[in-house]
């Protein structure tokens, strides 16, 4: 394992990777938008001319080849691989454009740049095929952390039994709108300190430094139960159909968030 290296799979803007690098890690930032590619370069120039940034444009999946990618210029962050997200963001109000994109896959990428400590993926729907890329591995990341399905429970359940049955025994459950409160620890936990102001939409920290107790895979699904109600009321294709009470319900608490899913290896 190389302990200073990150992946950054979902580079978007490089968001999550500002705070990686400013904690002293190395980062892969993987991204399959060419637009957004160059936006982080252009952000991140002396870390890319010195080594301890590259980025790659292509996106990631369970096998290598070319895939239609779906651009959402409306709402980039919700560009993906899965054609029922796509329809998902049409029915929000946010079409996409196709192009084709060439895939690799993580067992590619550790095999070029060594496995990483953490490797963080939100690609939108395919998380989770992302990371079966790992089976059959001898070594694997110590962290890594998906951004859980909200609208299936046995989709859930299967992205459990992938984790653990790589080996991943502990698990944090980590409220994403919040993120823009957490505060980095001082001493630090991972890398070295920084003073760093989290963007909405980032994944925030990681590793030992997350707030929030680590669960068993069992515990952690039980506390997906509430969470998948609220978005069942509240969500994309909310059961309350009256806005009003679902303006309410979000008053109450019943509001519909996203979550990641941490995991620590055994």
């Amino acid at each position: 394992m190389e302990t200073d290296l990150i992946f950054d799979i979902g580079l978007h803007r490089g968001e999550d990777t500002e705070f990686y690098l400013k904690k002293g890690f190395r980062v892969i930032g993987v991204e399959a938008n060419q637009t957004l590619c160059a936006e982080a370069a252009g952000r991140f120039p002396a870390e890319i001319n010195s080594g301890q940034l590259k980025i790659i444009n292509k996106a990631v999946a369970n096998a290598p080849g070319m895939l239609n990618f779906h651009i959402n210029d409306k709402v980039s962050v919700w560009s993906t691989l899965d054609p029922e997200w796509a329809a998902r963001n049409r029915r929000l109000g946010a079409e996409s454009r196709i192009c084709q994109v060439e895939a690799t896959t993580l067992a590619a990428l550790i095999a070029e740049f060594g496995t990483p400590y953490y490797i963080k993926l939100d690609i939108e729907g395919h998380d989770l095929q992302a990371i079966e890329g790992l089976a059959g591995l001898p070594d694997r990341p110590k962290y890594l952390s998906i951004e859980s399905d909200k609208d299936s429970f046995r989709a859930l359940r299967r992205e459990f039994a992938v984790m653990v049955s790589l080996g991943y025994t502990a698990f944090n459950i980590v409220d994403q709108p919040n993120i823009m409160r957490q505060v980095p620890p001082n001493p630090a936990k991972e890398g070295k300190y920084c003073s760093h102001q989290f963007a909405y939409g980032s994944s925030g920290l990681f590793g030992a430094e997350l707030p929030g107790p680590w669960l068993t895979a069992d515990a952690a699904i039980e506390a997906y139960r509430p969470i998948f109600l609220r978005y069942a009321l509240t969500g994309d294709d909310p059961l309350v159909k009256q806005y009003w009470i679902r303006r309410l319900l979000c008053r109450l608490g019943f509001g519909a968030r996203w979550y990641d899913t941490h995991a620590r290896l055994g």
